[in-house]
């Protein structure tokens, strides 16, 4: 069963802020690499949805690793995955807010 996704806005923000980063600091090969790399995490989130790790267990947050710098949040409801924040795991913990 393939599971259908929904970003928040914050994630779609935290996306497009990575993106824009990298197209301004970085060769356009490294924000499409980003890009691509984001894509293909999310098709595995869809087939396997439990597969990473669950790091707030009451409010059922799981963790993915897109990059070593980057990582995606997401919840599983029902037959929906929502994605709720794509972090850089540089900053502080304390701004990551769900």
């Amino acid at each position: 069963m393939r599971y259908s996704i929904d970003w928040t806005r914050s994630a779609e923000t935290d996306y497009l802020q990575i993106i824009d980063y990298l197209l301004q600091n970085w060769p356009v090969s490294v924000a499409e690499n980003f890009i691509e790399i984001t894509e293909n995490r999310i098709q595995q989130i869809q087939t396997f949805p439990l597969s990473s790790a669950i790091i707030h267990e009451k409010k059922k947050i799981r963790k993915c690793v897109l990059t070593k710098q980057n990582s995606l949040y997401y919840r599983v409801i029902k037959n929906k995955i929502h994605i709720l924040r794509i972090f850089d795991v540089r900053q502080d913990p304390s701004k990551l807010q769900f």
